[in-house]
């Protein structure tokens, strides 16, 4: 049976969730931002929905909402929904996509009635891209309800849907942020240091792009340690000081790096 899905939310992530899952026969309902003309372009990337560019009701019309909205605002948009049809929050499904919040966030659609849980892609959303998301780990938590459709959800997906306790979700995107998180700033940091030495950006890119690609490779293959290469896995500190002294007319984030 097909089903109706609402995004509150739209922005990268929602607009990707959303474009994946019309593409695996869900029906798309309301689609939620904060402007009319920005609910507009999320429908037409999604490729279905009714654009909204404010809160209203009509995101309850659907038999799952999911909220795609920035953590610091997820609290204060539920709470309003909720307010806004309490009879028609019985029965629905709630979840939301944070890394680190849990269902507690959405207690006023527990208290109406509703499921609720989380359900959050380990994948990166930059940009324009939609990013493939099949074989993807897809972190859900939540009451029994919220997790048996947070499940089906990830499923649909093509992803692979893994439980976890409600008290490790912080860990749990602790761990992405400093094992990929932190790779954007020590990427952008070489790129740069080849560019004042005579490369372009996109030369700069070419180099550099082979090499990471190939580190991952044999992360994946052989495990981080055994793939560990480099000077300092070597205890070669000759080389790391002679790095020392060729940084020190460069900026100081990239000497203490």
């Amino acid at each position: 049976m097909t089903r109706t899905i609402s995004i509150v939310g739209a922005g990268r992530v929602g607009r990707s969730l959303g474009r994946r899952l019309r593409q695996r026969g869900w029906r798309i309902g309301a689609v939620v931002t904060r402007s009319e003309k920005s609910a507009r372009a999320a429908v037409r990337a999604i490729g279905d929905g009714e654009p909204s560019g404010r809160l209203t009701p009509r995101p309850l019309a659907a038999d799952v909402i999911l909220f795609c909205t920035p953590d610091d605002q997820l609290e204060g948009v539920a709470r309003a929904l909720a307010e806004m049809d309490k009879a028609g929050c019985e029965g629905k499904t709630i979840l939301h996509t944070s890394a680190t919040l849990d269902r507690r966030v959405l207690a006023p659609f527990a208290r109406l009635g509703a499921a609720t849980g989380s359900l959050h892609p380990m994948q990166a959303f930059g940009g324009r891209i939609v990013p493939s998301l099949r074989g993807v780990i897809f972190a859900i938590e939540g009451d029994p309800g919220a997790r048996r459709v947070a499940r089906a959800l990830a499923k649909s997906f093509g992803g692979v849907p893994v439980e976890i306790a409600t008290r490790d979700k912080p860990v749990y995107h602790a761990a992405a942020v400093l094992a990929a998180g932190s790779a954007y700033p020590e990427i952008e940091a070489g790129i740069l240091l080849l560019m004042r030495i005579g490369f372009t950006r996109a030369r700069a890119m070419r180099t550099l792009l082979p090499l990471l690609r190939q580190i991952l490779d044999n992360i994946a293959r052989i495990g981080p340690r055994a793939a560990w290469t480099g000077p300092l896995s070597r205890g070669d500190y000759a080389v790391v000081t002679r790095h020392v002294r060729a940084l020190r007319g460069y900026p100081r984030e990239i000497r203490e790096a």
